[in-house]
């Protein structure tokens, strides 16, 4: 799948090079602040609690899509193109961002990937019951990018983005450093949080009918889990054997709670709660936010929040 959208984002460039739509020097504006891009939720979301209204910031990914389906246009292109800087995951779910990143005619561009801004990222890996991809690829590590699901990974996230910000754009430095180490406070108390509630809970098993974006969150906190399919699955249906599977895990060690990522088909969930008469809840892996909630400037702490109180529910 890969190699024909490496293809499409080719074409795309080439006719926006050759329409002279973004050749030579950015569009000039009179906005003297940074242009920042970033392409997905969690990016925006830092980045806004860092700078708030001292850079422009855009966000690719269309409030509501999947990161694994998107395709950039045009019009994101451009947005690169005339950006001081560009966030991206890193991972292959967003390979395209470096294709763009060769392509487009900006020597001052600056990059921050979130997967180098952590100390450690882990591969992808098949817990007993889930389902590999359906087609053989070559044999490469294939490393799990959705680094920020952990709390303490979001702090080192965002210190690396202060510090990026701070080289850029001297003359905010205090304002980027004052609002990053307020947020990393609140990040703080986010993590502590978790721990409680987790050491305080009858079990430490979850289970996910769904992908399982949230590797490194399990393993900060030391949870168990079973799932449908690994984090950056492009499979959406599991087949028999799998849902058996989860249902018999789900009756066997009387799991109260069986959880689906946002902005995914909840039928697998459906099934296995059905089935079970376990309850049905949201696991949020804050790749991105329905348009209602991005309208409401709900973030990544308010996400996590809403985590905690699931989390609750799941392992009592």
């Amino acid at each position: 799948m890969w190699k024909w959208k490496k293809g499409i984002i080719v074409l795309l460039i080439c006719s926006l090079f050759l329409s002279g739509c973004v050749a030579g020097k950015k569009v000039s504006n009179d906005d003297n602040r940074l242009k920042v891009v970033a392409t997905v939720f969690a990016e925006y979301d830092f980045l806004r609690n860092i700078a708030g209204d001292k850079i422009s910031l855009e966000m690719l990914m269309i409030p509501g899509a999947d990161l694994h389906t998107f395709d950039p246009t045009p019009k994101d292109i451009m947005e690169v193109q005339e950006a001081d800087l560009f966030v991206t995951i890193g991972g292959e779910s967003d390979a395209w961002a470096e294709k763009i990143i060769e392509s487009v005619d900006n020597q001052e561009l600056q990059t921050v990937r979130l997967m180098e801004c952590v100390d450690n990222v882990v591969e992808e890996e098949l817990v007993e019951g889930m389902e590999s991809e359906e087609e053989e690829t070559e044999q490469e590590k294939e490393f799990d990018e959705h680094v920020w699901t952990s709390p303490s990974n979001a702090i080192q996230i965002v210190d690396s983005l202060c510090q990026k910000l701070c080289k850029m754009d001297s003359e905010n430095t205090e304002f980027y450093q004052k609002n990053t180490k307020t947020y990393v406070e609140k990040l703080k108390k986010l993590d502590t949080s978790f721990q409680e509630v987790i050491e305080n809970g009858v079990r430490r098993e979850i289970v996910v009918a769904d992908r399982f974006p949230f590797r490194y969150f399990a393993d900060a906190y030391d949870l168990k889990y079973y799932a449908a399919f690994p984090g950056c699955s492009t499979q959406t249906g599991a087949s028999a054997e799998t849902i058996a599977f989860l249902i018999r895990k789900v009756e066997e060690d009387n799991i109260p709670v069986v959880f689906h990522m946002e902005l995914s088909s909840e039928l697998m969930c459906n099934t296995i709660c059905d089935e079970t008469g376990a309850k049905k809840a949201q696991l949020n892996a804050v790749h991105n936010i329905s348009k209602q909630d991005f309208d409401k400037g709900i973030g990544y702490l308010e996400l996590m929040e809403d985590n905690i109180e699931v989390l609750k529910q799941a392992l009592n």
